[in-house]
C-alpha cells in the first residue's frame, strides 16, 4: 500500500509503516475471529465469514488510527481502500485454496488422529460406542484397545482389536503409531491409574482421562489447577471476569442510542394506544430476571385494561378477544416490546438474552419450570429484549412442551457461546426479520 504526502509525492516510509501495522492487526484480529482453526478451514462458508469479519475489523482499526494521527487525506484513503479490496481478494483466494487442501488431506487421512483406548471394561466399551456414533469422530481413528489384563480378555472389545498391555502401548507410541491415549479406567482404581500414568508420562503422546461413567453426563469441560490439584470445570459462571463489564457497556450504549432513534415511534404508538382504548399506555408485569429475581418489565398495553392478565395465566390465542385492534398489530410486530429498552437502561434487562417469562406462563397446561428440567439455568444471565431463540423462530404462543424445550435449548446455547459478535448477529437478524412471527398473537 502506498501513501501520498500533501504535495502528491509518495511517502514510502508511511506506506511501509501502514503495511506493517495493517499486517500485524490482520494476523491478530483474524486469530480472534477464529480464522486459523482447522475446523474452520473445512467449512468454506464459515471460513469466508470469519475472514471477512477479521479483515473488516483490521481495515476499520487502521482507518481509525490514520484519522486520529491526522495522516489521512484523499490520496491515503484511496490507497487504503485499494489495499483493503486487494487484501480481501487475496485472503479469499487463500481460503479457497486451503479449503481444497484441507479436504484433500482429510480424504487422505493426513488430518486424522490415531487414538488408543486404555481399558476394556464398561467405561471403555461405552466410550467406544459413543465415539463411533459421533459425526466429529471421523477425524479420529481408533487403532485399538490396551488393557493390563489383556491375556484374560477376548481379542476384541466392542469391535476394536485388543492390542496388548500398557508396555505394548508404550512401544506403539514410540513407533509413532499413536497420537492420543484415552484412559477409560474407574477412578476408584487409583492404583491402576497411577501405574498407567507412570508409564505414559515417559512418551510423547496426548493423554486424556475419561472420568468414569459420570463423565458421559457432564458434557464438555476443561481443567483448572487449584493448589496443585487438577479439577474438572463442570460449570462456569456466565459472563465472568471482564465479560460482564463488556456486556453492560454494550447494553447501556446501544439502549441509549436506540431509545433516541425510536423515541418518535414510541410517542406515536403511545398516542394511538390512548385513542384506541381507555387505560394506561404502559403495561407492567412481574417476570423472572437474573438469578430468578423478580423484575417489573415494561410493555406497551395491547389488551383492554379490564381484561389484563398480570401473571399470563391464560395463553394468548389467535383473534383473542382481550387484545385490542392496535394491540394485535403491536404484538405481531413486537413493537409492544420497545419500552423494554427502559428496562435495559435501568439494568434489569439486556438487549440480547433469554426472554423473560411471566410467573404463571405455561406450555399447554404445564408451568415452564415443570416442563423443562433445566429451565432455571436460563436465569444465569439477564433476560433480553430479543434472543437466539427468537431469531430462530421460537417465539410467540407455547402450546406444547416441545416449544418451550426448544426455547430453553436455544437460550442455553446462547449463554454458553456468548460473545459481542453473537449479540450483534442476533440484533441484525432481529432488525431484518426477527420482529415478526406467525405465532405471535
Amino acid at each position: 500500500m502506498v501513501c501520498a504526502s500533501p504535495d502528491g509525492a509518495v511517502d514510502w516510509r508511511l506506506s511501509g509503516l501502514v503495511v506493517a501495522v495493517g499486517a500485524t492487526l490482520a494476523v491478530n484480529l483474524l486469530n480472534v475471529a477464529g480464522a486459523y482453526r482447522l475446523d474452520t478451514l473445512r467449512q468454506i462458508d464459515k471460513s469466508f465469514a470469519q475472514v471477512v469479519c477479521g479483515w473488516l475489523l483490521t481495515v476499520g482499526t487502521l482507518v481509525g488510527i490514520l484519522h486520529v494521527t491526522s495522516t489521512s487525506n484523499s490520496a491515503t484513503t484511496a490507497w487504503v481502500l485499494l489495499w483493503a479490496v486487494a487484501g480481501l481478494a487475496l485472503l479469499s483466494a487463500n481460503r479457497l485454496a486451503l479449503y481444497h487442501v484441507a479436504g484433500k488431506w482429510t480424504r487422505a487421512g493426513r488430518l486424522t488422529r490415531n487414538v488408543a483406548v486404555v481399558g476394556a471394561g464398561p467405561i471403555g466399551q461405552k466410550l467406544l460406542a459413543y465415539l463411533s456414533s459421533q459425526p466429529g469422530a471421523s477425524r479420529l481413528e481408533i487403532v485399538g484397545v490396551y488393557d493390563d489384563r489383556s491375556e484374560r480378555l477376548p481379542r476384541r472389545c466392542f469391535g476394536y482389536p485388543l492390542l496388548g498391555d500398557i508396555d505394548e502401548l508404550v512401544r506403539d507410541i514410540r513407533e509413532n503409531l499413536i497420537d492420543m491415549v484415552i484412559v477409560a479406567l474407574p477412578l476408584s482404581a487409583d492404583w491402576r491409574l497411577a501405574e498407567v500414568m507412570k508409564k505414559l508420562i515417559t512418551v510423547p503422546v496426548d493423554v486424556r482421562i475419561c472420568p468414569d461413567l459420570f463423565g458421559f453426563q457432564i458434557g464438555a469441560c476443561s481443567v483448572t489447577h487449584v493448589g496443585g490439584i487438577s479439577l474438572l470445570n463442570v460449570v462456569d459462571r456466565p459472563l465472568r471476569d471482564w465479560h460482564w463489564i463488556v456486556k453492560a457497556v454494550e447494553d447501556r450504549i446501544l439502549a441509549a442510542i436506540i431509545l433516541f432513534l425510536i423515541s418518535p415511534v414510541m410517542a406515536a404508538i403511545a398516542v394511538l394506544i390512548k385513542l384506541d382504548s381507555p387505560g394506561p399506555v404502559l403495561f407492567k408485569q412481574k417476570r423472572y430476571g437474573f438469578n430468578n429475581e423478580l423484575i417489573e418489565v415494561f410493555k406497551f398495553r395491547t389488551m383492554y385494561h379490564h381484561a389484563r392478565d398480570a401473571n399470563a395465566e391464560q395463553l394468548t390465542k389467535r383473534n383473542d378477544p382481550r387484545v385490542t385492534r392496535l394491540g394485535a398489530f403491536l404484538r405481531r410486530t413486537s413493537l409492544d416490546e420497545l419500552p423494554q429498552f427502559l428496562n435495559v437502561l435501568r439494568g434489569d434487562m439486556s438487549i440480547v438474552g433469554p426472554r423473560p417469562h411471566a410467573l404463571a406462563a405455561k406450555a399447554g397446561q404445564i408451568l415452564y419450570q415443570e416442563a423443562v428440567q433445566c429451565y432455571d439455568a436460563r436465569h444465569r444471565v439477564k433476560p433480553g429484549i430479543t434472543g437466539w431463540a427468537q431469531v430462530n423462530g421460537w417465539r410467540g404462543e407455547t402450546e406444547t412442551v416441545e416449544q418451550i424445550q426448544k426455547r430453553v435449548e436455544h437460550d442455553l446455547y446462547y449463554i454458553e457461546h456468548w460473545s459481542v459478535l453473537l449479540d450483534l448477529k442476533i440484533i441484525v437478524r432481529t432488525i431484518l426479520g426477527g420482529f415478526t412471527g406467525r405465532q405471535a398473537y
